[in-house]
């Protein structure tokens, strides 16, 4: 299993930054996890987007799911002509917010190039070699992490999340732990969000090998920020930047 990060900024970009996006690979499985502004343009430089298997998005937060209008014209417009409907997978309340401020035509033609399907609680999805399992987490109404295994390795995504116990509950196991890292210091508690040191300690009550902290605000310290979650976690840490490409489990 490879995961690819496409986004790695919170909110809003920071320079040469996108928003939520992650390409998930096992053999001929392509999944995209999220799809915040910015994340398609750097999928483009890793497979072209009418390759994807299905699309999931976590929650109704703009920066996760912004370029659905731009993947939506990648397939429309696909060199080869018209790409067949892509699975979406999505939280409940997204599709709503998406299609809102669009027109009658543009909701058609997103209708056209998506085969919505909503996100249960615990129940997995199989994508080719993957298995995607949805668990709410505490952050906007409706907000999923996702537990994804392969066969050989699990990854963990927080999404946007709290630290509390359910979140360590569902994120035991995990080889790979992508964790929201939104937070300096100094706002820790004032947002729905994680700061890299709760991040570390998310880690460490899971047991797992490898941490990648994302979602990052860009007045986020990147190296202060592997300090941080240091000071709980004595595994790998990694700061996700555009384009970094992680095998699960860590080839040797």
């Amino acid at each position: 299993m490879r995961l690819t990060v496409l986004g790695s900024g919170a909110s809003y970009p920071g320079a040469g930054h996108a928003c939520a996006g992650y390409l998930v690979e096992v053999g001929e499985a392509r999944v995209l996890v999220d799809c915040g502004n910015g994340s398609v343009s750097n999928l483009a430089r890793v497979v072209e987007p009418e390759r994807l298997s299905a699309v999931f998005v976590t929650h109704a937060h703009v920066d996760h799911f912004a370029d659905l209008y731009v993947l939506q014209a990648a397939l429309r417009y696909a060199p080869q002509g018209p790409a067949p409907a892509l699975d979406l997978f999505v939280a409940e309340g997204v599709l709503d917010v998406v299609l809102a401020p669009l027109s009658e035509r543009g909701r058609r033609e997103m209708r056209d190039a998506f085969v919505v399907h909503g996100l249960a609680a615990g129940v997995p999805t199989d994508v080719g070699g993957l298995s995607v399992t949805p668990v709410p987490v505490t952050h906007a109404e409706s907000t999923f992490a996702l537990a994804i295994d392969g066969c050989d390795g699990r990854l963990f995504y927080t999404s946007d999340a709290v630290l509390d116990d359910a979140l360590i509950d569902a994120a035991q196991g995990a080889d790979l732990l992508l964790a929201d890292a939104t937070l300096p210091d100094e706002y820790a508690g004032r947002a729905p969000h994680m700061t890299p040191a709760q991040a570390g300690a998310l880690a460490a009550a899971v047991g797992a090998e490898t941490l990648v902290l994302t979602h990052l605000w860009p007045s986020v310290n990147r190296d202060a920020a592997v300090f941080d979650a240091a000071r709980s976690f004595g595994g790998r840490i990694i700061v996700a930047s555009e384009l970094l490409a992680i095998e699960i489990p860590e080839e040797e």
